[in-house]
């Protein structure tokens, strides 16, 4: 049944891109570029406005549920779409993990015994056991909370943003232009704000009309997105200048007390911790519909792709995925897992800017009437000279990580196609 609309799938996106990194990542912004931080946003909201882009066109053509697996599984077929699902799933994994962690430490400031120990693990897996009791109950509750989320956790960055418009100060904005290397170094890290677009997409088998759905509210989303951030690093260099980042692992919080105290402060707490718990419900809601279509297409056991009897909902692939994020978060630390997310990420677009052009080419329609890039390959060329940009700054440890990652998933992919297993 198709219960998701425009504004669902808006409010989804939203929710599942503004996470636990706007709560933290200004001071870092600031460390690398100071005053000219505003350059990194723009510039990795450019390269996200191509690459959303180069989704609209695929999910308008693709209505599968799978998002951005599917898309490359339909343009490519069976090998490339898994090293998708590989991308996709270590992204999330990972990303997910690492918001997790955060999550406990969080609660863990606000009342010290939930952020160590067998505390932390019980928060953790309390967390995840009862995500996945919602979602196997239906996509319709996961979403209504998704939405609930969302208006929560942007209140107090609203709040932050409008009194703060009143006490900056003009002259901690002021900056000179920094080098593309500077910007480039500072990108690959804030670019994991700007991710998480793909796990809202998962359930475009869910959305009503997608062809026009997904285009609008993946570039609403976008634009939402960006000048939320744009803003909040405004507000805390113009309140903090060269003091921001001095503050690395509550920036805003800081703000907050500088402009309203302790009341401010405990707030901005409140909703970072609101805010890691959207992340991970949004993602709750998208990546197991990523195993199930993995299990669907035979890529992994088919026992991910039946779905709850009653519900209808793939339950097996939301208690594995839940059992496996839970794991990770409560064997890792945010550090450890988030250090691995990005290239997987990008990795993953790339693979989507290419079938978004291929399924163009060969006019592919699911879905009614498509969304057509302006420019044709140009938006598309454009898309993929970005992403290499980026992930040419990454580290050779991350690279070893994706590859080894990647290698391992292909074996078990060739190993079940020589035992008589194929794909399709």
């Amino acid at each position: 049944m198709r219960v998701i609309g425009t504004r669902e799938l808006t409010a989804n996106i939203v929710n599942a891109t503004i996470g636990a990194g706007i709560f933290v990542l200004p001071a870092s912004v600031a460390m690398g570029l100071g005053a000219a931080a505003p350059v990194a946003y723009i510039a990795c909201a450019l390269l996200m406005a191509l690459i959303v882009l180069c989704f609209a066109a695929a999910g308008s053509r693709v209505s599968l549920t799978g998002g951005l697996y599917a898309y490359i599984e339909v343009a490519f077929g069976g090998f490339a779409g898994f090293a998708g699902g590989v991308f996709y799933w270590s992204t999330a994994c990972f990303s997910v993990a690492s918001v997790a962690t955060a999550f406990a430490g969080s609660l863990g400031v606000i009342w010290a015994p939930l952020g160590a120990g067998a505390m932390r693990a019980l928060v953790l897996g309390v967390l995840f056991g009862g995500l996945a009791f919602v979602n196997v109950r239906g996509v319709k509750p996961g979403i209504r909370l998704v939405e609930a989320i969302t208006v929560a956790k942007l209140t107090p960055l609203l709040v932050l943003i409008v009194v703060g418009l009143w006490a900056l100060n003009p002259e901690n904005l002021r900056f000179s232009m920094p080098s593309a290397s500077q910007v480039g170094q500072v990108s690959i890290l804030l670019i994991f704000a700007f991710e998480g677009i793909e796990i809202a997409l998962m359930p475009v088998g869910e959305v009503r009309d997608p062809a026009r759905s997904v285009p609008r509210a993946i570039l609403g989303a976008l634009a939402i997105t960006t000048l939320i951030y744009l803003a909040i690093q405004a507000i805390a260099q113009g309140v903090l200048g060269q003091a921001l980042s001095s503050f690395p692992e509550a920036p805003l919080a800081e703000t907050a007390n500088r402009l309203l105290g302790a009341t401010g402060r405990t707030l901005v707490l409140v909703g970072a911790t609101i805010s890691m718990f959207g992340y991970v419900s949004g993602d709750m809601l998208g990546t197991p519909r990523a195993l199930f279509a993995l299990g669907r297409d035979g890529a992994l056991p088919a026992v991910l792709s039946r779905v709850h009897p009653r519900y209808r909902t793939p339950a097996i692939a939301i208690v594995t995925y839940a059992v496996v994020v839970a794991i990770l978060s409560i064997s890792s630390s945010f550090n450890q897992l988030a250090v691995l997310a990005n290239v997987s990420g990008l990795l993953l677009y790339g693979l989507c800017v290419a079938a978004s052009y291929e399924l163009q080419r060969r006019d592919v329609r699911m879905a009614g009437e498509p969304f057509n890039l302006p420019g044709g390959i140009l938006i598309q060329a454009a898309a993929l000279t970005g992403i290499v940009w980026l992930v040419a700054q990454a580290t050779r440890r991350e690279f070893v990580i994706e590859s080894a990652v990647l290698v391992a998933a292909s074996c078990y992919y060739l190993v079940r196609r020589w035992s008589g297993r194929p794909k399709r």
